[in-house]
């Protein structure tokens, strides 16, 4: 089982990131059967990033800065389909969305600003999202909005 501590991401098993998907495509194989438990997480996983959303919303940002889109440090796991939902509820709003993903070559995703270098990234932000508390994020400690519940990877 995989346990959502972020509206973004999940801990737990490996691979965890893809129960979303998983279970999206659960429902579209076995339409035709009684699905209540998958069509429950499916259902939890809208209303996690709409609790998110509306918590980030709470603050009154006029931007709202994504602080990387990987599940973790020094991790391959994109979570790039995650993120936009709640980039999608933010940005309804009128209010914009700038990524931080320094290894990304893009200057753009999901026509949001992708941002390099850190330092403009942590001055631009009136909400930082993150799904991991970090060391490079501690300056700006109360900008911040993360489910994490450990502090650790």
């Amino acid at each position: 089982m995989k346990i959502c501590v972020f509206g973004i991401g999940y801990v737990g098993l490996s691979n965890a990131v893809l129960l979303p998907k998983d279970t999206k495509q659960l429902l579209a194989n076995y339409d035709a059967v009684q699905q209540n438990i998958v069509r429950a997480i499916v259902d939890s996983n809208t209303t996690r990033k709409d609790f998110c959303a509306a918590e980030i919303l709470k603050r009154n940002p006029k931007a709202v800065s994504i602080y990387r889109l990987v599940l973790k440090a020094a991790s391959e796991n994109v979570l790039r389909k995650c993120m936009q939902g709640i980039m999608t509820r933010i940005k309804a709003k009128g209010v914009e969305v700038i990524v931080y993903a320094p290894a990304m070559k893009e200057d753009k995703f999901f026509n949001s600003r992708v941002v390099n270098d850190l330092a403009q990234f942590k001055q631009e932000a009136d909400v930082i999202v993150a799904n991991r508390m970090t060391s490079d994020l501690g300056d700006v400690a109360a900008k911040v909005y993360t489910r994490d519940l450990f502090g650790q990877d």
